[in-house]
């Protein structure tokens, strides 16, 4: 129990005398204070009982309504004061005041030393404590016996409820209730799955609280690796006192321990799947048919989409939960594996699931996804090569979701890296930059020209207003000073990149 002024009331060897209202006497005291300032507010920060022998204090009544009026605002729970010296008695304006302000105003007599009532409040304080520690200590017991006994994590789910007065639940990586305490819990999920998303592209354990005018919401990702197992969300009116706190964490670990059984089956699954990957890139789906139906899968039916997805390992593992419960939701099967460090996942072409998972990115933060046309199965390794090159595009581009035709929309130059392209036209025309500098050359521009038009002398000489042959004797001398042979496609196709690098972003 918190100790209020009604607790220092009950206690007869202080011989208080409460002079403002009942109900002022149930606030929480944190500690107290003892001042004769006439504005202590500076070196307060709030809950305490005050106490004063009121040498400072006004005397006339607007002085005193001013003085409470700034006792109540620092968030003072009560003023003791001490007659008998400098007061007689309770001044009864001052008492008006406070009861307006619901500020307890006790009367200290004079054979009560105000130490009394400090150690009086400590020893109170430190009961308290005390009692709070034992309690959440005898929980997480209870808590770790349940955790260990059959029935968990149910039983684990509803005791931590229980003894937080109010919810808990548990849900699976992709945000899926598993257990939840009570019943109702369950309808939460969907009010969370916002937070939930944003704790799950971040490395576990990762924790959040959500503080709503009725409730405040702890969230907890569970698990040790990079791989998310669960959140556990906890619920109760009001604020989590410290030790509600370390009970819940208590909890979280418990949880993880027990989910993260299963982690050595997983990295097992990840490998095979990775393995059946690779199986179905050289064509072997009829070999691969069996293997995921003894995984209790099935592979989508052709034409299937390709999705590569881009991230951190934990926003990849985050995104084959997303991609199993959306595939649960839908009733449509979904293969997600590892390759090279990316995430590809196979849809059916025609199925809904083909949608829901381009948007991705808005369930893990930071990730990007490239997309390909569909595909048949023996076409698999050419459309998961195009899905990748376009997530490899969108994230140079800071784009989210790419598909393979928006790279090829935007040209060659979409797919070169400014910085890096710019630096190699440096390099390869600087001997013609040079040469214009020194003398009436113009071999960059004669270069560009006759490229342009595609090698053929009269077109570019006309663009130009000289001679074919002056034009000739321009581009002789560009290949002397390049030592490149111009008649070479992939050489011009170099030259061309390098007079018209991409725009940076």
């Amino acid at each position: 129990m918190p100790v209020t002024v009604a607790t220092l009331l009950d206690t007869a060897a202080l011989e208080l005398t409460l002079h403002t209202s009942a109900a002022a006497a149930d606030r929480p005291v944190s500690w107290v204070h003892v001042s004769e300032l006439a504005d202590p507010t500076p070196f307060l920060e709030g809950g305490e009982l005050l106490l004063s022998t009121g040498l400072t204090l006004p005397a006339d009544a607007a002085g005193q309504r001013d003085y409470v009026r700034r006792l109540a605002g620092a968030g003072v729970v009560a003023l003791g004061l001490g007659t008998g010296l400098s007061l007689a008695k309770v001044p009864e304006e001052l008492v008006a005041a406070a009861d307006a302000h619901g500020l307890a105003v006790l009367e200290v007599p004079r054979q009560t030393p105000f130490i009394a009532l400090s150690r009086a409040v400590s020893s109170a304080l430190a009961a308290e404590e005390y009692a709070a520690v034992a309690r959440a200590s005898a929980v997480q017991q209870e808590l770790t016996r349940a955790a260990v006994a059959p029935g968990a994590p149910a039983t684990l789910v509803d005791r931590l409820a229980r003894h937080l007065g109010g919810w808990a639940l548990l849900t699976d990586a992709a945000g899926t209730p598993v257990e939840a305490a009570p019943p109702g819990a369950r309808a939460r999920a969907g009010t969370l799955a916002p937070a939930l998303d944003r704790l799950r592209g971040t490395r576990s354990p990762a924790g959040a609280a959500l503080t709503r005018p009725d409730e405040t919401v702890l969230l907890q990702s569970l698990g040790t690796g990079t791989r998310t197992r669960g959140f556990l969300a906890v619920g109760r009116p009001g604020s989590f006192p410290a030790a509600d706190r370390h009970v819940v964490n208590a909890a979280a670990l418990l949880l993880t321990l027990r989910l993260e059984q299963s982690r050595a089956l997983d990295s097992a699954t990840a490998a095979l799947r990775a393995a059946l990957l690779r199986l179905l890139l050289a064509g072997e789906e009829a070999s691969v048919v069996p293997a995921v139906a003894a995984l209790g899968e099935r592979l989508p039916t052709e034409p299937v989409r390709p999705l590569v997805l881009l991230g951190s390992a934990e926003q990849r593992a985050a995104a084959v939960d997303v991609a199993a419960d959306a595939a649960a939701q839908d009733r449509e099967p979904v293969f997600a594996a590892e390759l090279e460090s990316a995430l590809v996942v196979l849809v059916a072409a025609d199925g809904p699931l083909d949608r829901r998972l381009a948007v991705l990115p808005e369930r893990v933060r930071g990730a990007v996804v490239g997309t390909a046309p569909p595909v048949s199965w023996d076409r698999l390794a050419e459309g998961v090569r195009q899905a990748r090159q376009a997530a490899e595009h969108g994230r140079a581009t800071g784009r989210p979701v790419t598909g393979s035709a928006d790279v090829a929309g935007q040209g060659l130059a979409a797919l070169l890296d400014p910085d890096a392209t710019a630096a190699f036209a440096e390099a390869a025309l600087a001997p013609l930059v040079a040469a214009d500098r020194a003398g009436p050359g113009e071999l960059v521009e004669s270069l560009r020209a006759w490229l342009a038009a595609h090698g053929q002398w009269e077109p570019a000489a006309a663009r130009l207003g000289v001679h074919r042959h002056t034009l000739r004797k321009r581009i002789h001398r560009v290949q002397e000073l390049l030592g490149r042979d111009l008649d070479s496609p992939g050489v011009r196709a170099e030259l061309w990149v390098a007079l018209h690098p991409p725009a940076r972003p």
